[in-house]
């Protein structure tokens, strides 16, 4: 009866989620794109499967581009694990859809996920008939892991994580979440604090697999690229906001004025020749690419943007203020080339973006009060020395210059970045091994399917 409810509230919503689209695909064209299978009518046939000949079509749902770049990390070690499998890939986000085109191999499909309407994820299951499902991170829907018990489709949450905040709401809901969770045929965590928090909103066979990301590497030919602009920056320092949100980029702005350095630049530096600093922002998500970059020319800031050239930076970009990284899958470049790096997501309270990739590419770097979406890597990282907390950005801007005086300072961070990077990999290889599990066992045991067809 309660999913029953559910349901007839996402159906009746349909038209508000076509707007949005509508409105949203002004900015990123992407979200027009095959807007019906947001409702499970696709003209793409099936792959070409078959399980028992060690091809089986395993879904993977990444949601945005976090997710897709975990869910990459997963599918190399999936191919190892099944070299004749066939992926069907689903995504929410246009950013997503469009990092996810990259992991396509022939014989491969990549689709929107389907709304959770209960016609929607049935006609999603029944058309492509995944042999196995895998969803990145936090994406639970109570149709779709129904539908997926009541067909017998094993589905697993995969590299998991749950905040405090995200367990009251899903506990404030348990009378829809609970039973979703349940669904779950398996659940793999980051941590075990995810874990406990998992097991209280409901799910079962939940283990600790460890962070995907830590097994990501950073890419070799973009560090190449970082050390040739370096070179042509002829010493000059680099500080990167990096995966700004909203708000954040303001709060940056305001404190590389001029004015605003002199103040807050530490009384043990401010007598140092230090040269100014190249400040680099790299904005979370390519809609505001053009927002920030008018917001720092209205601060009277010189900007030159990674867009406008290819290989090397135009003739002109050394001279400016700031560099505007516009562009997608360059973090290691972006990482590569900073000497310090401010982590967005942690000075507004929206729970920090991933500063494992940091890490790897020897960046140290400085976060803000807010982290608590990687709450354990962040711990982890400051205990190690590969990152330092501070209290705002006024106080990240100041301890980041302060480092651009501390040389040894700031290679020891480096040293430890590499150090906390490597000691926490293997979660890819555990996680491939588990699916593989999943997809021999079809274990979806027959109470989590009653439950699930049931609601609850």
């Amino acid at each position: 009866m309660i999913r029953a409810l559910y349901s007839l509230a996402i159906w009746l919503a349909q038209p508000l989620l076509r707007r949005k689209l509508s409105r949203r695909g002004v900015a990123e064209p992407g979200y027009l794109e095959a807007v019906p299978e947001r409702f499970g009518h696709y003209t793409t046939p099936r792959p070409h499967a078959n399980a028992a000949a060690g091809q089986p079509l395993v879904w993977l749902h990444a949601v945005s581009l976090g997710e897709t770049r975990a869910a990459a990390i997963l599918l190399k070690a999936l191919r190892a694990q099944l070299p004749g499998m066939r992926l069907l890939l689903t995504h929410g986000t246009a950013t997503g859809r469009a990092e996810g085109r990259t992991l396509l191999q022939p014989g491969d499909v990549q689709v929107w996920q389907p709304w959770d309407s209960l016609r929607a994820a049935r006609r999603f299951l029944r058309h492509f008939r995944p042999d196995v499902g895998v969803l990145m991170e936090t994406e639970i829907w109570p149709n779709l892991t129904a539908e997926c018990a009541a067909q017998v489709v094993p589905l697993a949450l995969a590299n998991a994580r749950l905040s405090p905040r995200s367990l009251q709401g899903a506990q404030r809901a348990s009378w829809l979440m609970r039973p979703a969770y349940a669904a779950l045929s398996a659940v793999w965590a980051q941590t075990e604090g995810d874990a406990d928090r998992l097991r209280a909103a409901g799910a079962q066979n939940v283990s600790v697999l460890g962070n995907l990301k830590f097994d990501a590497t950073p890419n070799p030919a973009q560090q190449a690229q970082a050390a040739r602009w370096r070179a042509a920056l002829a010493g000059r320092p680099v500080v990167m906001l990096a995966s700004s949100r909203e708000g954040e980029e303001a709060q940056f702005l305001k404190q590389i004025r001029p004015p605003a350095l002199e103040q807050t630049a530490p009384a043990a530096i401010k007598n140092e020749v230090i040269r100014e600093p190249l400040w680099l922002i790299v904005p979370r998500h390519p809609q505001r690419f053009g927002d920030v970059a008018a917001m720092a020319e209205a601060e009277g800031l010189r900007v030159a943007r990674r867009s406008q050239w290819v290989d090397a930076p135009a003739p002109d970009a050394a001279q400016a203020d700031v560099w505007l990284g516009d562009s997608l899958g360059e973090m290691s470049l972006y990482y590569s080339l900073a000497d310090v790096a401010l982590l967005g997501g942690s000075f507004e309270p929206l729970g920090g973006q991933n500063l494992i990739e940091a890490a790897a590419c020897g960046c140290p770097v400085l976060m803000g009060p807010h982290t608590f979406n990687f709450a354990q890597a962040a711990e982890w990282a400051e205990a190690q020395g590969a990152a330092r907390r501070v209290a705002d950005m006024a106080a990240a801007l100041a301890t980041a210059r302060a480092l651009l005086a501390d040389e040894a300072g700031r290679r020891a961070m480096q040293t430890a970045g590499f150090e906390f990077a490597a000691a926490h990999r293997g979660a890819a290889a555990r996680t491939a091994k588990a699916v593989v599990r999943l997809l021999t066992a079809r274990d979806v045991p027959a109470g989590q399917q009653a439950r699930a067809a049931r609601g609850g």
